[in-house]
């Protein structure tokens, strides 16, 4: 099934930072009426969020290719090459291949959809990303009957990326991957770009995925292969501390990190001594998410 999202963004769907900023009522769920299965609009609770400033969102991050602090990969990314870029898809598909990035800048469709962003570290962003649903992209390879899986893998470059070569225990390149339902829901989508310039280096450029109901480490960045597969893919944090990151890792107030609570959140931007603020079971996509794991317990949630 092909789905399709249609904006309610105005301003010809990519709106300057000064605008974003200066905006009150953003919608910072999706914003959006999401296909026939999905009618009305998928909105946050509470509409009046505004997205963070670029410099938040490029400055504050975990992209731990490049380093372990929170402003290594804005300090080392800079030196990573991303012209030319490709991504394999293959696996369970009958037109597995490469497709170039310029092939898919030139052919996707480009959309504005203004995110919130929850890391399971406990804190939180609303970044407006630019890009397509991640079916879109599937489609083209026509998936076989039998796939029940999606596995995302990043680029492996030690020689640019230098915390592949820190140590850590990570076994890279890092890995990801999502169940075949979840990739093919309208509201995840490939982001190539945020407040409508291209995707910064140390955000995941020139490609990376976003899965808004999910914790971030789901949303794996410079992806280089996708794989069909009808078996549950390995991923890098569930395979390091399992017992920490689930597969499944949904935004969830009512499952604690076994190290820290996650009822709470502090929004990057609002100062040192800001007030914590409840986190939103499914990160606040809840009605348009929560479908998908019917019968499953909270616990297997996360």
């Amino acid at each position: 099934m092909t789905y399709r999202f249609k904006t309610d963004l105005t301003e010809n769907d990519v709106t300057p930072e000064a605008v974003f900023l200066n905006r009150r009522q953003v919608i910072a769920g999706a914003g959006a009426a999401i296909g026939a299965g999905l009618a009305g609009q998928a909105m946050a609770a509470g509409n009046d969020l505004e997205p963070n400033a670029y410099e938040d969102i490029t400055a504050y991050n975990n992209f731990y290719e490049f380093g372990w602090g929170k402003d290594d990969p804005s300090r080392y990314a800079g030196q990573l090459t991303t012209t030319p870029w490709s991504i394999t898809v293959d696996g369970m598909v009958d037109n597995p291949g490469k497709i170039d990035m310029e092939d898919i800048l030139a052919s996707m469709p480009s959309e504005e959809r203004i995110y919130r962003f929850r890391c399971v570290e406990a804190w939180s962003m609303v970044v407006p990303w630019n890009g397509f649903s991640l079916s879109e992209l599937l489609a083209r390879f026509d998936i076989q009957q039998g796939a029940k899986y999606v596995a995302f893998q990043t680029l492996l470059r030690p020689e640019e990326m230098p915390g592949q070569t820190a140590g850590g225990g990570i076994d890279w390149p890092y890995r990801e991957g999502l169940r075949l339902d979840e990739a093919m829901h309208p509201l995840t989508m490939m982001a190539t770009g945020l407040y409508g310039k291209p995707m910064p280096n140390q955000n995941g450029a020139p490609i990376r995925l976003v899965v808004p109901w999910k914790y971030g480490f789901k949303s794996i960045k410079s992806i280089v292969r996708i794989t069909l597969t009808d078996t549950m893919p390995v991923t890098t944090w569930n395979t390091l501390i399992p017992r920490e990151y689930g597969f499944y890792s949904n935004v969830n107030p009512e499952v604690d990190h076994p190290r820290w609570s996650q009822a709470t959140e502090r929004r990057v931007g609002s100062g040192l001594f800001a007030r914590k603020v409840p986190t939103l079971m499914f990160n606040g996509y809840e009605d348009e998410v929560a479908g998908l794991y019917a019968g499953m317990d909270l616990v297997q949630n996360y």
